[in-house]
């Protein structure tokens, strides 16, 4: 759950809190793809560090051009006093989502950043809007540094110090400020590894401090916190009192109150060590005398209850619903609460009454996956971004006193596309090795593909993410126009569907995941509209992983693989990562300094049974991402290629000006362009 839009953070969204945690000098072995005098080619921008791609024919590029710009809008901020907010969006033909002004619903965006960084992280000055404050990094390297942005003369200065990444956690002083004094905003910060001596740090505190943002030399420092993992949820009323969440792992959470006073905090839940449990993101209740927490403690999924200050349960608020309460936001007048639930991998969005805490009638909303909700200051108009399988992302509005849905943004894409014609998702099931149920959402090809068509297996990242339905962008392209069929699995550890699925990949129970995808073979085998034997296996992150480890234990059973920004290898990934997400990560996968477990992580690491590939691997990495080293891609593309596979069975793709995933355009589209080609090879499309 998410604060209330009073004295709020940014939304704590599963995927931000995963934020906070989750080589071989090579060059070229043929010539790099550059643009002939006939223009055949397709060459890769300065950026791209090329090898053993083939040259990528300027066709390509045309026939796959109309899937390559699709851009919907995410939802920011609400402006304090105005019925307008901030969005982040690409326009057409710039290389990065930036922020936009939206004055009214439909109304045509004002773009108010325009840097050649991505920027879509902001919070306006709560009392009047006079300015923002953004959150911008460099190169993909996520060490964000905020900066005002003045509205009237746009106008941006840095407020931060580079040697921290540092992230916005709401303002003090919304409603009620001394004469004179301006509002002051909220920072959780840690140090980064390029400051410490040596390169790393064995130790990690984060740094809670509170800034006005225009006079940046009034820094005050609040609190610094034992580790890496610790944000903002709420602020009372009266700036009296914070609501901290100490995040130790997915499945163990911590709440605290600290007092603005004494500077002190206080653990409230859980009560003691013996209950220990999810306390995931926490607000104050409308009266304030009590919390409305997220908690799994009394049964598998995260349900919205209410605790007293003290820690003891008062009620468990929805213990009706049986899935995931996955954020909440309240009205500023403290009379609703707005709800999502994550319902099978869909979020639907639930209205309670803050007082009373008795669920409302269910709002009436077109048909998609709820994004982020928040409340607008004035008045009872809540902002909600919708997605489905035939639109990205695009934001309403909700009056919950009349049920008026309005829509104030419509997503862009090309002009021959008709999204509207794409083939919806399906939710299917398959049982594991060990009988469990798995689940993934199909896409399925349009019925003038005839005979078994080929498979992608796309896996998500985290591990404790979660496929959901949605829209597939770029990967739209397989389905419509070469027929392929795109399988997005939750294997065991996914997010979503109870508190003991989500552990049963923890540390020696790790490649019980993979098996999960060794059974969707299985189960792809038995159906009669798929084929076997045309399967490949992607995914970025953990799901690059995955995808490498699937490689190695399923090698006869798939046509190829792509790994995006995923690990190689657990010991050196958990030394290398940055300092801030190490421990946190251990949690996850195992602490590599305990002699018994690091022999474990290095035996069921992809890179020690990298001689088991062989089919074409496709690897992608940014240079400047924090979470997975490229260092990583790097050894398991020498590893493959020393397996001696036929040529340009190996291929590679660096970009340097990007992180954990590209976020330009202009290498996402290259990107695409070489995975289409490979899938066309790998499945002889």
């Amino acid at each position: 759950m998410k604060p209330s839009h009073s004295h709020r953070s940014a939304k704590r969204s599963l995927a931000l809190v995963f934020t906070l945690f989750c080589a071989i000098a090579c060059t070229s072995t043929s010539p790099p793809p550059t643009t002939t005098a006939t223009h055949d080619l397709v060459a890769p921008n300065a950026n791209l560090f090329v090898q053993g791609i083939p040259p990528v024919p300027a066709s390509v590029a045309r026939d796959v051009q109309r899937y390559t710009d699709f851009r919907g809008h995410t939802f920011v901020d609400w402006h304090p006093t105005q019925p307008e907010m901030l969005v982040a969006h690409r326009k057409a033909g710039a290389s990065t989502a930036q922020l936009f002004r939206l004055r009214g619903p439909m109304a045509v965006p004002e773009q108010i950043t325009d840097a050649a960084e991505p920027i879509s992280r902001a919070s306006y000055e709560p009392r009047d809007g006079r300015y923002i404050v953004y959150a911008k990094a460099s190169g993909g390297d996520e060490a964000f540094q905020l900066f005002r942005l003045d509205m009237a003369t746009r106008q941006s200065t840095q407020i931060t110090e580079n040697t921290h990444r540092h992230v916005t956690q709401g303002w003090l002083h919304r409603t009620a400020t001394a004469a004179g004094e301006s509002p002051r905003l909220l920072v959780m910060s840690v140090p980064l590894d390029r400051t410490a001596q040596g390169g790393t740090r064995t130790h990690i505190d984060s740094l809670l401090w509170s800034i006005d943002p225009l006079n940046p030399s009034t820094r005050k420092p609040l609190a610094t916190l034992p580790g890496g993992g610790w944000w903002v949820n709420d602020v009372a009323r009266d700036d009296k009192r914070l609501l901290l969440t100490r995040y130790i792992s997915a499945a163990d959470t911590e709440s605290w109150l600290f007092d603005m006073a004494t500077l002190q905090r206080r653990r409230v839940l859980p009560v003691d060590e013996v209950r220990r449990a999810a306390h995931l993101q926490a607000l104050f209740s409308a009266d304030e005398n009590g919390l409305l927490v997220g908690s799994d403690a009394a049964g598998e999924f995260r349900e919205l209850v209410a605790h007293g200050l003290d820690g003891q349960l008062r009620r468990r608020v929805t213990a009706h619903i049986p899935w995931d309460i996955s954020s909440a936001d309240m009205s500023d007048d403290r009379r609703l609460l707005a709800l999502q639930s994550n319902e099978d991998g869909t979020d639907a969005l639930r209205l309670f009454d803050a007082q009373t805490l008795n669920e409302l009638p269910r709002p009436a909303l077109p048909a998609g996956n709820v994004g982020s909700s928040r409340f607008r200051p004035v008045g009872h108009e809540l902002a909600f971004s919708l997605v489905s399988a035939r639109s990205p992302s695009e934001i309403y509005t909700l009056n919950p006193d009349t049920g008026q849905v309005q829509q104030w943004t419509r997503a862009q894409s090309a002009a021959d596309v008709d999204t509207s014609g794409f083939s919806p998702q399906a939710l299917v099931r398959w049982p594991s090795f060990d009988g469990r149920s798995i689940s993934g959402w199909l896409s399925t090809p349009p019925a003038r593909f005839t005979g078994k068509r080929p498979v992608l297996i796309d896996i998500h990242g985290g591990p404790a993410a979660q496929a959901q339905s949605g829209f597939l962008g770029r990967s739209q392209y397989f389905v419509q126009e070469l027929g392929v069929a795109i399988i997005r699995p939750n294997v065991r550890g996914s997010s979503g569907y109870g508190k003991t699925f989500l552990t049963l990949d923890d540390g020696r129970l790790r490649e019980d995941s993979v098996k999960d995808i060794g059974a969707l073979l299985d189960w792809i085998a038995q159906q009669p509209q798929l084929d076997p034997s045309r399967v490949v296996v992607t995914g970025g992150s953990y799901g690059g992983y995955m995808s490498l480890a699937v490689a190695t234990n399923y090698a006869q059973r798939i046509a190829g693989s792509i790994d995006v920004v995923g690990i190689s290898n657990f010991v050196s990934f958990l030394e290398n990562t940055e300092s801030y997400r190490r421990d946190l990560r251990r949690v996850e996968y195992g602490d590599e300094r305990d002699p018994e477990m690091r022999a474990f992580l290095t035996r069921i690491s992809p890179l020690t049974n990298a001689h088991r590939i062989t089919k074409p691997i496709f690897v992608v990495q940014g240079r400047n991402d924090p979470r997975v080293p490229w260092t990583e891609a790097e050894q398991i593309v020498a590893k493959a290629r020393a397996n001696n596979l036929h040529d340009n069975a190996v291929w590679y793709l660096r970009a340097e000006n990007e992180g954990h995933g590209f976020a330009r355009k202009e290498n996402a589209d290259f990107q695409f362009y070489a995975m289409v080609m490979f899938l066309r090879r790998t499945l002889g499309l």
